[in-house]
């Protein structure tokens, strides 16, 4: 049986670009693909044609956690891949899918094994890459979606920027193995990266069923600059008060409705209970 592509693009994506997108569709089709084109945006969301053999999702990584949301509400397990269309495509960073159109179809439709790719859990919610609650999470809810579409991922600069103003440090109580930990800031790895090249724990990886989690005992001005530096820099962070652990899963209680944030988008709240998915996702 030849293979159908479901191509789910995001319009509202980082790079989106029409031109783009038709010249993937007519790259898969070119190898041999019959392709079914739908739009998800975050107002659409994602539906996954019954016909479909493979998903391709050209969008970022919020579009792909929709998608992947969508596969898991009809038990599907066709394979999966990222089109990197967003505005930082962490997944297609890890996993290396090319932005070359005909040789993203080469690699979608080849026969060779498949990437077992875990993903996380926030609550009822599905994550990839990465979430935390600090004071990124006030830059990423201030974040005008119109300036991210102009400037790309700079406009995160500008939204973190605004929020010095407005600095406030969460008092979070977390669990892990039975151990409480006191902390005022916390990031939690599934995959390799973060908010770009960067990476707070370059052992965590997406075929593996492990969150790596860095907690900061105090996130002041100083304190979350010289994390955020030893990140630039390509280091694991150190120093005192910050406190790395791996695990699988972990909750998270604080006196007030702090948010998350996954895969640069807001998804919730607290209290949070976050746990690595038992079963894993085929990604071509």
């Amino acid at each position: 049986m030849s293979a159908c592509v479901q191509i789910l693009f995001n319009p509202e994506a980082g790079t989106y670009s029409a031109r783009r997108i038709g010249r993937l569709r007519k790259a898969l089709e070119k190898a041999g693909a019959t392709t079914i084109i739908f739009e998800s945006s975050s107002k659409s969301g994602a539906i996954i044609d019954p016909r479909a053999t493979h998903l391709c999702v050209a969008g970022g990584d919020g579009t792909l956690r929709h998608a992947i949301a969508a596969l898991r509400a009809i038990n599907s397990n066709i394979p999966v891949a990222q089109y990197p269309a967003g505005t930082i495509n962490l997944v297609a960073r890890e996993a290396g899918y090319p932005r070359n159109p005909e040789k993203f179809a080469q690699r979608l439709l080849a026969s060779a094994d498949r990437l077992a790719h875990y993903t996380a859990n926030f609550n009822s919610e599905t994550f990839l890459t990465c979430a935390s609650i600090g004071p990124e999470c006030q830059a990423i809810s201030n974040l005008s979606a119109g300036l991210k579409r102009l400037i790309g991922r700079s406009a995160y600069a500008v939204a973190f920027l605004q929020s010095l103003l407005h600095w406030r440090r969460a008092k979070l109580s977390v669990l892990i193995d039975g151990r409480e930990h006191l902390c005022e800031a916390i990031y939690i790895a599934k995959g390799r990266f973060f908010a770009g090249p960067w990476s707070f724990a370059p052992s965590a990886k997406l075929t593996d069923d492990l969150l790596h989690v860095v907690m900061l005992e105090t996130a002041r001005r100083r304190e979350f600059f010289a994390f955020a530096l030893d990140i630039l820099r390509g280091s694991r962070p150190k120093g005192r008060g910050i406190t790395a652990l791996v695990c699988r899963d972990l909750s998270i209680e604080s006196t007030i409705n702090e948010a998350v944030q996954a895969d640069g988008d807001i998804i919730g709240t607290l209290p949070a209970q976050i746990r690595s998915s038992a079963t894993s996702i085929p990604f071509a």
